[in-house]
């Protein structure tokens, strides 16, 4: 087994470990700092795909923009608002119910992926994407990066007027 498969088999441990964590964590201030860790997985994926321009994507925006905001979001609202997020139960139906599927689903995932005669062939030499995907966007895409940044820039300014306190 080379180094290559051990990371791969790392970084996919630690982005389902992780993300059941996020999913099973009664916590909400855990299953924020478990999603960081999900995230870092995915980020180790993308860089193993030997896309890197994903992998620093997924690092700049969603750990740092996105998740760093729930995390603020979450410490700022639970101490102004009072609710306790932690004393919610869920039911044994509903727990087995989605047992029942998660096992059915799995079982189906296996099943197929077991039974298909996948085509392996050799991977072509892979060069750096970032470098052509920056000179596509600031060349031949430059009016759908501009529209894009000017939509989520007026998502923030709409956000930011809504959330403010009215007097």
């Amino acid at each position: 087994m080379d180094l290559t498969t051990l990371a791969f088999y790392f970084f996919a441990a630690l982005t389902l470990g992780f993300g059941a964590v996020v999913v099973m964590s009664r916590n909400i201030l855990h299953a924020a700092f478990s999603l960081l860790f999900t995230f870092f997985g995915i980020a180790g994926l993308y860089v193993l795909l030997f896309a890197d321009f994903l992998a620093i994507t997924q690092i700049m925006i969603y750990i740092g923009g996105i998740l760093i905001l729930i995390i603020f979001g979450v410490m700022l609202t639970t101490h102004i608002t009072g609710v306790d997020v932690k004393s919610g139960r869920t039911g044994s139906i509903q727990l087995g119910g989605a047992v029942l599927v998660t096992l059915a689903l799995a079982a189906t995932l296996i099943i197929i992926a077991t039974g298909t005669a996948w085509n392996e062939s050799p991977a072509p030499e892979v060069t750096s994407t970032a470098e052509l995907i920056g000179t596509s966007l600031l060349t031949r895409y430059l009016l759908a990066f501009e529209a894009a940044s000017m939509l989520l820039l007026i998502a923030i300014v709409g956000a930011a007027f809504i959330a403010r306190k009215k007097n």
